[in-house]
């Protein structure tokens, strides 16, 4: 084991010791000064290049497959592309953070420490990628052809994360938003594979089993109540329906679903939608196929982001008909659209300090709360465009991250790597030959 891995996992145990005796923010500060400092390195990093015949042909996947987060769900949907388009593959299962609830089972039988495919596939978000490399060795890219994975949500791809892409060969992504964003940063392939979503559901997760009324009209936002909620905007959602409907509407309802530590957040909602009778919480942790379920079991999906890198929510609540009031900016706009969706007006506001990843002078959308607040009680009120909406968003996302569309893009890609990589090794030995002659 190296010296900076054995240091990252002295000080995963130890955090919970840690931030009783030292400011969190402090502790935050030297672990990104520290990560920062072995990103560099990675330019020195002597990666053996990618060696065709010295493994089987085929994908290794690795990523935090069983995870129950939404980059979870995502390697998981990667997986069930790789799966569809019929191409040799294996699974590494591969996590940073020990909180996370390893919950999802559904590719275990194609698990394999032993990488034994000459294509890696890293579906690792690139503020981990540093410490990813550092755990799993250099023998893991060695001979092989990496390709990375990555999400990301605005339009400037983060400075301090670009020297990652000295390790790998190529970029996939699941948008062109996401994929132009690191453009502007390398000349190395970048090529936008979206994800095929899917998202079922069991009857037995109905309203009754959530708690929820049978005879209201609801709306639903989710988020987590981390430092990130800021990109989500939930204050936007509950501004909209505050505007949208009065207290005296018992027909209508909002479910709030937040992850995370909620008590101080419910409060304040509680306060700001004083003398309403018909706001829902919903705090414990949900499968997805309980999630997918909630999705179809609302109204109306409600999301007034300030940036998506793709937008997996809306994406499952128009699989499973539930209509969704979003912002028309960042990476969903290229599964939704005006007809399939009531997109949201926006202004492009920029950051005026940093939050997490996102840094002073970066942009961002800040959805029109008013346009939004009319565009629910539309859909409430107006029977023949809530099912015009409901039925576009079908055939129009069905269309787009159609199975058969993806998985040629997934496998016309691994192709043309091949074909590439021969002809550069062809050329290689013919300027060889020329050499000695």
């Amino acid at each position: 084991m190296s010296v900076s891995n054995l240091v990252i996992k002295i000080t995963d145990a130890l955090k919970p010791v840690l931030v009783k005796i030292i400011p969190q923010e402090y502790l935050s500060r030297a672990k990104k000064a520290y990560m920062n400092r072995n990103t560099t390195k990675l330019k020195d990093a002597k990666i053996a290049p990618y060696k065709p015949g010295r493994y089987a042909e085929g994908i290794n996947l690795i990523g935090s497959i069983q995870a129950a987060s939404g980059l979870g769900q995502s390697s998981r949907l990667v997986a069930a592309e790789l799966e569809a388009s019929g191409m040799p593959y294996s699974i590494k299962e591969h996590h940073i953070s020990e909180q996370l609830s390893m919950t999802e089972h559904e590719f275990d039988a194609k698990f394999s420490d032993e990488l034994p495919y000459d294509i890696n596939l890293l579906h690792i978000n690139a503020h981990e990628f540093t410490v990813s490399y550092m755990q799993l060795g250099k023998q893991v890219w060695d001979y092989r052809y990496n390709i990375a994975f990555w999400l990301w949500e605005l339009e400037e791809f983060p400075a301090e994360w670009i020297d990652c892409i000295s390790i790998v060969d190529e970029i996939w992504t699941p948008a062109e938003f996401v994929s132009n964003s690191i453009r502007k940063v390398t000349d190395k392939p970048v090529h936008t594979i979206p994800y095929h979503v899917t998202a079922p559901t069991d009857d037995k997760y109905d309203r009754a089993y959530f708690g929820l009324p049978e005879d209201k009209f609801l709306f639903l936002m989710m988020y987590d109540n981390g430092s990130m909620m800021e990109r989500k905007n939930p204050l936007g959602t509950l501004e909209a329906f505050k505007r949208a409907f009065g207290k005296e509407n018992d027909e209508v309802g909002l479910v709030i679903k937040i992850s995370g530590n909620a008590k101080e957040d419910m409060e304040k909602i509680r306060e700001f939608f004083d003398g309403y009778t018909n706001i829902y919480f919903m705090t414990e942790m949900l499968t997805k196929i309980e999630v997918n379920s909630l999705l179809r079991d609302v109204d109306v999906f409600v999301s007034l982001h300030r940036a998506e890198g793709f937008g997996l929510g809306m994406a499952e609540a128009m699989l499973n008909g539930t209509p969704c009031i979003a912002t028309n900016w960042s990476a969903n706009t290229e599964f939704m659209d005006e007809k399939s969706a009531c997109m949201v007006d926006y202004q492009l506001i920029e950051l005026t300090e940093d939050i997490g990843p996102f840094k002073a002078g970066n942009r961002w959308a800040d959805a029109d709360v008013a346009q939004a607040a009319e565009y629910m009680k539309r859909l409430y009120a107006d029977k023949a465009f809530y099912d015009i909406i409901k039925n576009n968003a079908l055939s129009h996302i069905n269309e787009v991250l159609s199975e058969e569309r993806i998985t040629v893009m997934m496998r016309e890609r691994v192709e043309a790597i091949r074909k590439l990589s021969l002809i550069h090794i062809s050329r290689a030995h013919e300027t060889l030959s020329d050499l000695v002659c």
